[in-house]
């Protein structure tokens, strides 16, 4: 990895060369340039959490004077219990995957001794643009080196600190590996970003990684194709028949493990039928938590008939607008669906609130029923869909898949149905 000014055209034609050399590398020999980035890492714990902690002091300045959000500053933070580990890890496991390069997915005897084969092969150079989180250097670079793809990447700059300490472990531990420097490339000026999304003819491929602001500003400002990385909007729907345990343990977890993540819950629906049994289990749990609800007028009734006043307190009147806001905090808004017969048009209702308000990343359903589970799946327009799961498990190293750079909500990928029950 090279820390770099260089002008934009110098970086994207940098790495195009570098990606060239990257590809015909063995998997063995990118296996070895992780291990060692991996050990360069560990070994430099306490200079990088330094830099990242001269970036928080600064970030919560700037918090405190409004300039920046509480869940900008969370995911800054790299000294949050496990998180650090969780990067190294990552490194890791996706060394330890299976090369994605050269896999032969179709065979095809087209004549006598002619055959046709689909071969997978790297993209080429991946510009990645993110904010915030400094994991993400080491994430892409594991991930990219893996795949054979060189990566230039533009961060945030409220985590400059800790980009240019992990940037120099990382191009030093490189610098000893067969893998081009120039594979990686984190780009510090402040202007590089527009320069950089009209390199179509260097770059092949644009992910963002961060607010729907930034992804809305990519998509409109280069020819390169996106892969988005939206805003998190997740829902969950518990209908009549959920099982009450699990739906305490289930959307507890998906709201309150990483309330700032964005597979984060942020709107709960619940069955009418469950109003005065279920949902008021879940709700006082949530609350336990620290979680604020704001609720439409059939469930903000039922729950002023249980709670204690101090419980209470920690709900109030939903508005419209609550339903499309990604709170990145302990607030989850309610949506009541009404009974109905048959039990598929809740199901139905359910859908079509969701479809509407969310942001395609991942929503779940908790129900005894297999088939209300499958109609749900099916009509949910998201990348990801769960059955009785935390949302909180749509995260690569969850899936298996090692670390990982988002979790794109387009629909020219693979998506992800979970079935907890399976």
């Amino acid at each position: 990895m090279s820390l770099t000014e260089s002008s934009a055209v110098d970086v994207a034609r940098s790495a195009s060369l570098a990606s060239r050399r990257l590809a015909t590398l063995s998997n063995d020999a990118r296996n070895e340039a992780l291990t060692v980035l991996h050990q360069a890492l560990n070994k430099n714990r306490s200079t990088i959490l330094a830099a990242n902690a001269r970036d928080i002091e600064l970030a919560t300045q700037a918090a405190r004077d409004g300039n920046l959000s509480q869940s900008v500053l969370k995911r800054l933070d790299l000294s949050r219990p496990g998180k650090y580990d969780d990067m190294l890890e990552g490194i890791l496991s996706v060394r330890n995957l299976e090369d994605p390069v050269g896999k032969v997915s179709l065979r095809t005897q087209l004549d006598e001794g002619l055959s046709l084969e689909r071969v997978s092969c790297p993209i080429g150079v991946l510009l990645i643009i993110f904010e915030a989180r400094p994991e993400v250097i080491a994430n892409i670079a594991a991930l990219a080196i893996k795949s054979g793809n060189a990566a230039i990447l533009k961060g945030g700059k409220e985590s400059t600190e800790s980009f240019v300490a992990i940037a120099k472990v990382v191009a030093e531990a490189i610098s000893a590996t067969q893998v081009p420097v120039a594979s990686i490339q984190l780009v510090k000026t402040r202007d590089a970003i527009s320069s950089l999304l009209a390199q179509d003819s260097e770059i092949d491929l644009v992910i963002p990684r961060g607010s729907n602001e930034l992804v809305r500003y990519v998509k409109d400002n280069t020819k390169i194709p996106v892969l988005g990385h939206a805003d998190g909007l997740c829902s969950a729907y518990i209908h009549s028949d959920a099982d009450k345990d699990m739906a305490v343990k289930v959307i507890v977890d998906s709201k309150t493990d990483y309330p700032a993540a964005c597979n984060a819950l942020e709107s709960l629906l619940v069955h009418e039928d469950i109003l005065g049994s279920t949902f008021p289990a879940v709700a006082e749990a949530l609350i336990a938590k620290g979680v604020s609800l704001r609720c439409d007028e059939p469930s903000l009734t039922a729950l002023t008939k249980v709670l204690s006043a101090d419980q209470a307190a920690k709900i109030q009147p939903a508005t419209e607008a609550d339903y499309n806001t990604e709170f990145l905090d302990l607030i989850l808004a309610v949506k009541t669906i009404p009974s109905t017969n048959p039990p598929a048009a809740a199901v139905e209702a359910a859908i079509a609130h969701i479809n509407a308000h969310h942001s395609k990343h991942t929503d779940i359903i908790l129900t005894e029923s297999r088939e209300l589970a499958n109609m749900f799946m099916s009509g949910i327009d998201s990348a990801g869909v769960y059955w009785n799961a935390s949302s909180r498990f749509a995260d690569g190293m969850r899936y298996g898949f090692g670390t990982e750079v988002g979790i794109s909500t387009n629909k020219i990928h693979s998506r992800d149905r979970l079935d907890w029950r399976d």
